[in-house]
């Protein structure tokens, strides 16, 4: 398959991997040919301030490529595995199957019943499953449900975790768990939960919708666009989210129009991996603090709520963050110097579901969806207070565009 390659990035390589990866621009950055390097003010005078600041390299060893799935066998083999647990959910045990096939039926067993948002009596039904097969390790094969529940098995029994996403939702390179327990959802970050292998094959992702590709992709998109202003952001994550969000802007769309096209897939797999180091390596702030709020606690589907809620967190926060802003329109076409905008039209050339009321939301509960987000201080470019944020809660209730005048 031509401009398609398969990649091996382990943590001594990461940095030359992202120097590489920019420079080449992967055919998600049309205005600027991959010769030409990244403009910079000539007078170093001129420069802005480079702030303090702390950048952790993911130690995950990552296989990118199509047929990457071919290397799992080897890879349990150079680790000395030889009991995985296969995890899916209902909808993908025919996948699931498959790859127990592929591994000539050598595992522990297959768990198929990961459910969204890793509530806790799935985990500890899991736990159980764990401890009967005498596995040694465990092995997600599906999106951000399924990698969540071998996060919380992983962390609980200290087994090694493979991730074969077929999303593009990034969890598989963080070291971040959302569990949910008693209809709260709750996040801890440990790096002991970060899987330690990933494994990215674009043949895996070929069936997955057109609409839950969209959503999936917007969801990647909202990691790198929150990485922009946290708190704890640095250069590299920096350059990284560019890339991912105007890699992800030029290629959903594409997918959309054209699904079966494979190297449209790859370039979108190639922008969520990206998002998901961004994800694993900043603090995120009002936009994941809402979603967690709405799936955890009123059970919205989790890429369609990240979908809906973007554009009006960033335009929430757009007054205390021009520099942001002004950037991430400069990667988002039809921003016309408003990324706001710029959300709005790639949305809508997505043709993704607007209002969260279609999925269940009930205009009763804004007032304490919009408690629960206040609930705890965190950190975010703007204070977070009550009143406008039930505004905000209230517009994407109602499927409304994005404005920035809350």
């Amino acid at each position: 398959m031509s401009g398609v390659r398969r990649v091996k990035v382990t943590v001594g390589e990461l940095p030359n991997v992202i120097i590489s990866a920019l420079s080449q621009s992967r055919n998600c950055a049309p205005d600027r040919p991959a010769s030409q390097p990244l403009q910079t003010k000539g007078n170093i005078e001129e420069m802005e301030n480079i702030n303090p600041f702390v950048y952790n390299v993911s130690p995950s060893r990552v296989i990118f490529g199509p047929g990457s799935v071919n290397q799992l066998a080897p890879e349990l083999k150079r680790q000395n595995l030889e009991r995985p647990l296969l995890l899916s959910t209902p909808q993908q045990v025919d996948q699931i199957s498959a790859l127990s096939d592929q591994l000539d039926g050598n595992v522990a067993g297959i768990f198929s019943e990961a459910k969204m948002h890793t509530p806790s009596d799935i985990t500890d039904k899991a736990l159980v499953y764990v401890n009967n097969v005498k596995a040694d390790c465990v092995i997600s094969l599906g999106g951000g449900s399924t990698i969540g529940l071998g996060k919380a098995i992983s962390i609980r029994t200290g087994l090694p975790h493979i991730c074969i996403p077929t999303t593009y939702a990034g969890s598989e390179m963080t070291p971040i768990l959302g569990e949910t327990r008693d209809g709260v959802k709750k996040t801890i970050s440990d790096p002991k939960i970060l899987p330690g292998v990933v494994i990215y094959d674009v043949d895996l992702t070929m069936t997955l919708p057109v609409n839950m590709s969209a959503t999936s992709g917007v969801n990647a998109i909202a990691h790198s666009v929150e990485a922009m202003y946290s708190p704890n952001g640095n250069p590299i994550i920096n350059l990284l989210a560019l890339e991912s969000i105007k890699c992800l802007a030029a290629s959903l769309p594409e997918l959309v129009s054209d699904p079966s096209n494979v190297v449209t897939r790859t370039h979108v797999q190639y922008g969520a991996w990206l998002a998901g180091l961004c994800l694993g390596s900043v603090g995120m702030g009002l936009h994941h603090k809402l979603c967690h709020t709405l799936g955890g606690s009123f059970n919205m589907p989790h890429a369609e709520t990240h979908t809906i809620v973007l554009a009006h967190a960033l335009a929430y926060n757009s007054p205390r963050i021009p520099g942001v802003m002004k950037q991430l329109a400069e990667v988002l076409p039809g921003s016309n110097g408003d990324a706001v905008a710029g959300l709005n039209v790639l949305l809508e050339k997505l043709k993704v579901e607007r209002k969260l009321e279609a999925f269940g939301f009930r205009e009763g509960d804004i007032d304490k969806a919009a408690e629960l987000a206040c609930a705890n201080e965190y950190p975010n470019p703007r204070p977070v207070e009550k009143a406008p944020i039930r505004e905000l809660i209230k517009r994407v209730w109602a499927g409304e565009p994005a404005r920035a005048n809350l």
